[in-house]
């Protein structure tokens, strides 16, 4: 199988089957074998009817209905496992994102040798305000963190090899960092390519100005689990040793100017540098501590799937 699709969704009952036309239309036209993976985040409206409908008709419809909505990355973790293709496209299913597009993105995919390719959204037709200027700051934010040097880590199309999207795991809200996930993982040929971006017809956004913060909080979290999460000793452990020896001068500074120094002076207790050493030390054994839970808890972790699929097709 060439392409796998996948496109999780929520309340977009009235895009589904225009957008569906247009898949199969560019896939037929290009001689793709192709499989269209929709994972419905648990819509209140037709949206799962009108799924039900199309694989009827078409056997390479396949659908995953989750029991409630648990967001957009554990909708792709669904679909990413289903997916049987040799490229993995990933698109939104309110038309901003073009089909057209697919050939090209693949081509690069199986041709050009790239990993991953990500679309970039030069042009958008979104709110200056509320989602343009807080999305370049939010991209910039993370090409620096991060170091993938995308323009647009929020765009919903994407292009995968099978293997990157069988080798990560995408969990939490981590969806708008799959690349800094694939290069994580050893993945580092990583592109982008221009895309044209459609003005929504039908709808509305199912995103809020809430999603850059939580976005910013992700960012760091990736950025610690990218260095730290298989080594959590490694920084806890290393600022453990850097209080201890802070608190070990001061106690040692104190002890020596008590016993050889000013054997008459007030008492240590009575010293701010005591209690300066006394924190350090504190601190310094807690974080050892948290190094420890830290590693602890890494070796006994389980995977696990947290969320419920409700049918499938």
């Amino acid at each position: 199988m060439n392409i796998s699709i996948v496109i999780p969704l929520l309340n977009e009952e009235e895009s589904l089957n225009e957008l569906y036309r247009w898949i199969a239309s560019v896939m037929q036209s290009n001689g793709f074998l192709y499989e269209l993976i929709f994972i419905d985040d648990g819509s209140i409206d037709d949206s799962w009817k009108i799924i039900e409908k199309l694989s009827e008709n078409n056997q390479n419809v396949k659908g995953i209905r989750f029991q409630k909505n648990y967001g957009k990355s554990q909708a792709l973790h669904a679909g990413f496992a289903m997916a049987k293709g040799e490229v993995i496209i990933t698109m939104d299913a309110d038309l901003q994102d073009n089909p057209e597009e697919i050939p090209e993105l693949y081509k690069m995919i199986t041709e050009e040798g790239f990993d991953l390719v990500s679309g970039w959204k030069k042009k958008r037709y979104d709110s200056v305000l509320s989602k343009n200027m807080p999305s370049k700051l939010f991209n910039y934010a993370a090409r620096k963190t991060s170091g993938v040097k995308l323009h647009d880590f929020n765009c919903g199309l994407k292009a995968y090899k099978n293997e990157v999207v069988k080798s990560i795991e995408v969990t939490g809200e981590m969806h708008r960092y799959i690349p800094v996930l694939a290069k994580n993982a050893g993945f580092s040929k990583i592109s982008e390519k221009t895309v044209l971006h459609q003005a929504r017809k039908y709808g509305t956004t199912k995103f809020g100005a809430e999603r850059f913060i939580r976005g910013f909080l992700d960012l760091i979290t990736i950025w610690f689990l990218s260095r730290f999460g298989k080594r959590p000793m490694h920084l806890f452990g290393a600022w453990g040793a850097v209080m201890l020896f802070i608190g070990f001068c001061f106690a040692l500074f104190l002890g020596i100017d008590k016993l050889f120094i000013n054997p008459s002076a007030r008492l240590i207790t009575d010293r701010p540098e005591f209690f300066i050493a006394l924190t350090a030390m504190i601190l310094g054994s807690q974080l050892f501590l948290a190094g420890f839970l830290g590693e602890l808890i890494l070796r006994s972790k389980k995977d696990s799937q947290n969320y419920i699929i409700k049918e499938r097709i």
